[in-house]
């Protein structure tokens, strides 16, 4: 049903997107867009040894897409890559495979769950993972 996929807590976390905006001179960014909806998440980090120093993100997107952001804004300084691509793909196998929501410091992404029933917003619920990832692998890459 879709008021599960709406609830109170996230339409309260999608409205409240923690690092938004743009990092002033970044390790690594990356985009992330989705082809079916038009959403866009633009990650800009920094990196300390193999952790997230810094992070901010700038999403253009439904609020499934706010809200996953924002579990991962505010959770994500400190992070690894290994944790951020973990998180990502059992994310992704919770939503596309029936799998277990990710653990740890990214947990709270189970709220998004309800997710899987419609997957026409799989792409958009992803992105901001997406592009953490890339943009931290890719600040990795550049340093060695």
């Amino acid at each position: 049903m879709i008021d599960d996929l709406y609830s109170a807590r996230l339409l309260k976390l999608a409205a409240n997107l923690p690092h938004s905006g743009r990092l002033a001179a970044p390790h690594a960014s990356s985009e992330k867009i989705s082809k079916l909806c038009g959403s866009r998440v633009v990650v800009d980090v920094t990196i300390d040894g193999d952790r997230v120093a810094d992070f901010a993100q700038d999403v253009k997107a439904c609020a499934l897409g706010q809200a996953s952001a924002a579990v991962l804004g505010a959770h994500v300084i400190g992070a690894s890559l290994e944790e951020i691509e973990t998180a990502r793909d059992a994310f992704r196998a919770m939503l596309k495979a029936g799998g277990a929501a990710p653990s740890g410091r990214f947990a709270d992404i189970a709220m998004l769950e309800p997710v899987k029933d419609y997957p026409a917003r799989h792409a958009s619920t992803l992105l901001a993972f997406e592009a953490a990832a890339a943009a931290v692998r890719e600040a990795m890459e550049r340093r060695y």
